[in-house]
């Protein structure tokens, strides 16, 4: 698995109608338009594009390529039992990176 940038704020807009801001970059939003169509979150969108490469970003983004298998477009067709995986943001260091990122773009 190859080491994703991530680049863009996005709103996910959950199946019980609650919303939460996510950092990803276009393939993850592609999997997110892919699971509105199969019905496993209401809705997304992308709020901001070409995030500034912060050390604040940074941290967050090894956090989520240590933590997650990030799926790809190009792998879908193996997904038998898709689901919707919302990242966890634990307190400390990676909350508040994300926090960070998130007031930077005046998002939340």
């Amino acid at each position: 698995m190859a080491y994703e940038q991530l680049d863009l704020i996005e709103e996910v807009t959950r199946n019980d109608g609650s919303k939460y801001y996510e950092i990803s970059n276009i393939d993850q939003n592609g999997i997110a338009e892919l699971a509105v169509d199969r019905g496993l979150i209401k809705k997304v969108r992308i709020l901001q594009l070409n995030l500034a490469r912060t050390k604040s970003l940074q941290l967050y983004e090894e956090y989520i390529n240590k933590t997650y298998q990030l799926e790809t477009l190009t792998n879908e067709k193996d997904w038998k039992d898709p689901q919707w995986v919302e990242w966890e943001k634990p307190k400390g260091k990676v909350l508040d990176a994300y926090n960070t990122v998130l007031k930077a773009n005046h998002i939340g």
